[in-house]
């Protein structure tokens, strides 16, 4: 399949730059594949979606300050990094900017003698594995020296650090946050479950396979980086229970499609306790296995995340819906607006 078939024209002006003052406050796209209908609301009405016995099901995870800026010990030329993901111990998986200048054995200084990294194994694509060295404890180092790693789009600077976090965020380890779970506030989840919905949580640390771009010709021949996440053998049986009652299960956002979709092709349709790496790639013609419905952010033309939706809502519906919120205003990627996708089209 083309990749170019998932392309749309997007004007920069409605890239959101800021998040919002209000988290709920977001407008809100709501899509009816099956009948191929479009409501426009507010992200605060999701609540009228959502029906006693729903199971809604949102990523904990919690990102790092993971931007760091170094310079090379042997020239002093300035270097821009990012952790991916953790291997063994000290090591993690990066990827450097410039990535020419980084060759192995390369050592790198992040600011007096604080941390330094040593590149250990030169990769594809700008990745390095570096092995970090410092005294103390790693994430309170990470915190005095390292940024928000905010996508390239976003140019503006982010006053409060904790609006690229969600508010329910627990476990360190994403290099981006799980951005339609940021639309939350811990009062609207109150109200959720207050009116009958089972509100879950499962763990995808975000690294290179959600936003690395597509850079071949053909959907075919793109990999997917892989990801760790984790689910607890609670969680899967409230799925499973909510199955067996006949209920809906609503994922926000789509690493938890990507987790969900995991572990219920891996166990034919329900859920098990279940840790591990995935590399799984949705797109049309994949049957989903886990999901019934999910809140999404609007994506980047051509990206493996509308790819994903696209194999939910079929791909021409899709995209006359990208079209009408490009002509409605509505506010594009991490910051922006959300998009509620109910029911199911086959492809």
């Amino acid at each position: 399949m083309d990749v170019s078939l998932f392309d749309f024209d997007l004007p920069e002006e409605l890239i959101a730059q800021t998040p919002l003052e209000n988290r709920e406050a977001s407008r809100l796209m709501v899509l009816h594949p099956n009948d191929e209908k479009i409501e426009h609301r507010h992200f605060s009405d999701i609540i009228d979606y959502l029906e006693p016995g729903d199971t809604l099901v949102l990523n904990d995870t919690k990102v790092l300050p993971a931007r760091l800026f170094g310079t090379k010990k042997e020239t002093g030329a300035k270097v821009e990094i990012l952790l991916l993901k953790q291997l063994q111990g000290d090591n993690w998986e990066c990827l450097v900017k410039p990535a020419k200048r980084i060759t192995l054995g390369t050592v790198i200084d992040f600011g007096e003698g604080k941390l330094k990294a040593e590149c250990i194994e030169v990769a594809d694509e700008g990745r390095r594995v570096l092995r970090f060295e410092y005294q103390g404890i790693f994430n309170e180092i990470l915190d005095e020296l390292g940024k928000m790693p905010l996508p390239p789009y976003i140019r503006e600077q982010l006053e409060d650090q904790n609006r690229y976090q969600t508010v329910f965020a627990k476990h360190e380890g994403s290099a981006a946050a799980p951005t339609a779970g940021l639309h939350f506030t811990e009062q609207l989840l109150k109200r959720i479950e207050d009116k009958g919905v089972n509100i879950l949580f499962i763990t995808l640390h975000v690294g290179l396979g959600t936003f690395r771009p597509v850079k071949t010709d053909t959907i075919e021949d793109h990999h997917m980086h892989a990801e760790f996440y984790r689910m607890s053998e609670q969680v899967a049986d409230t799925l499973n229970q909510t199955r067996t009652d006949g209920h809906r299960i609503i994922a926000v956002g789509t690493t938890v499609i990507r987790t969900l979709e995991t572990i219920a092709t891996k166990c034919a349709g329900h859920f098990e306790a279940s840790s591990g790496w995935t590399d799984i790639f949705i797109f049309p013609g994949y049957e989903y296995k886990g999901v019934d419905g999910f809140i999404t952010n609007f994506h980047l033309p051509k990206s493996t995340l509308i790819m994903l939706v696209s194999a939910f809502s079929g791909r021409e519906f899709l995209l006359s819906a990208y079209n009408e919120a490009v002509k409605e205003r509505y506010r594009f990627f991490s910051f922006g607006d959300a998009m509620l996708v109910l029911e199911r089209k086959k492809n």
